[in-house]
Parts: structure tokens; sequence; C-alpha cells
């Protein structure tokens, strides 16, 4: 058996870190899709820390409080005259050093994602544009990291910077290669939301993003009933 103490804290601590964890294996996967699947565990990551700490303070607390050498402890089983490994000190120290990385992956977590390798891209100036998206949903530097390499995928994306704090990305791109539309739709398949782009012009809605007309049909119906070429005597017309 194991002691539920112990595994309680590293329980809690994984649930205090969730919401960033989620990202970082998210892009590891190469499924971004449930990146933000946990974010919104967020506003319960204070008091899952400080479970966390209580539990395994009390834990160490039991472990090292002094026993009486006549009172056979029934919460460390032995096995073959020894502490089992489970119930032993080693574990629980174990279990600590899982549990501080897990409250502190927040911090680091985003360096197994984030490149620091440059883009290297020639643009004409003419056609080098930076805008600001707003986004819902970004809670610690994995978000940001997430945002970043998914925006930064895209094919004419020169240069992205994600903000939690300011909740927003600010992206420069080759105008000729790609639009603010790709990109939003892009960040959007990690489950964050962009909500709102500002350029030059002011800020934007979502709805505001003009949809990409399709051509319509060169056919057009003749004084017959029948469809042809733009011109009738191109076509069969009745």
């Amino acid at each position: 058996m194991i002691d539920k103490k112990i595994i309680a804290g590293a329980l809690t601590a994984v649930g205090a870190s969730l919401c960033c964890i989620t990202p970082v294996l998210a892009v590891l996967a190469g499924s971004t899709g449930f990146a933000s699947s946990f974010t919104w565990m967020e506003p319960f990551r204070p008091y899952l820390i400080a479970l966390t700490v209580v539990v395994l303070a009390y834990a160490w607390w039991d472990k090292l409080k002094p026993k009486k050498a006549d009172i056979e402890c029934a919460c460390e089983p032995e096995e073959g005259g020894k502490v089992s490994f489970w119930y032993s000190t080693t574990f629980l120290a174990l279990v600590t050093l899982f549990s501080a990385v897990m409250l502190s992956f927040p911090y680091w977590g985003d360096a197994l994602i984030r490149s620091d390798k440059p883009k290297t891209i020639v643009v004409d100036k003419a056609n080098l544009f930076q805008n600001t998206i707003h986004i819902e949903g970004m809670t610690c530097q994995a978000c940001e990291a997430t945002v970043e390499k998914v925006g930064s995928d895209v094919e004419g994306v020169i240069s992205i910077k994600a903000s939690t704090k300011d909740k927003r990305a600010i992206v420069e791109f080759d105008k000729s290669k790609t639009d603010i539309k790709t990109i939003m739709k892009a960040i959007g398949t990690t489950g964050y939301k962009p909500v709102s782009y500002e350029d030059k012009s002011g800020m934007h809605n979502v709805s505001d993003i003009p949809v990409e007309k399709h051509k319509e049909s060169t056919t057009s119906k003749c004084s017959g009933g029948k469809y042809g070429t733009d011109k009738c005597g191109a076509g069969k017309c009745g």
C-alpha cells in the first residue's frame, strides 16, 4: 500500500499546473487542439498550491516526528523487517521533488517548446504589416509559447510575440503570403480565442474580418432558358 497523504500531495501539485502542462504536451504531441482544455482550472491554482504545501508539510511532520520506541507504528507497514518503500522517507522526498517541479512548471515549461532559432525572411517593405491580436484564454508562459509556436508556423509570418498579461499577440507578417484572418484562424485551433485585432485603421472584431468571396460562375442564363457561356453564341442557347 502507498501512503495516501503523499499521493494526495502529488495529485494536487499536478492539478495546480495542469492548465500550463497541457499546452506544452499538446505542442509536443503535434495536436494543439486540446491546448486550452484546462484553462478553466487557473482560478483554482492558488488554492491547489496551498493544499499541496499543507498536505506535504503534514506528511513530513508525520514522518519526522519523534515516535515512542515501544509503540508499533501502524502507518508504516514493514516488509521483511524494513519499512515499505512506499512509506519511506525516500519516497516522500521524491514526491516532494516531483511536486516542486510541477508547481514551478508555469515558469519554465515554455522553454520546452520555444525556439530561439531566428527566421530569415526576405520581404518587400510594402508588404510588411504589423497587427495586434487580442486573445482570450491565455494564463501562463506556456500558453504564450503555444500561441507563438502555432502563429509562427503560418507561412508569411515573420514574428509573433504573445503576452498573457496584456492578453494579446503582436504579429508581423508578409501581406503577399498571408493575412490576419489566416493567422487568427491558426491561433484559434489551439483553443485560445482571438476576439479582435488592431491595425493602423483601428480596432476590428472577428466578425469584421472580410470573408473571401468565391468567384461566380462564368455561365449565364440565356433567353432560351438553358445555360451556356457568357456569350450566348459560344454556348448552347435555346
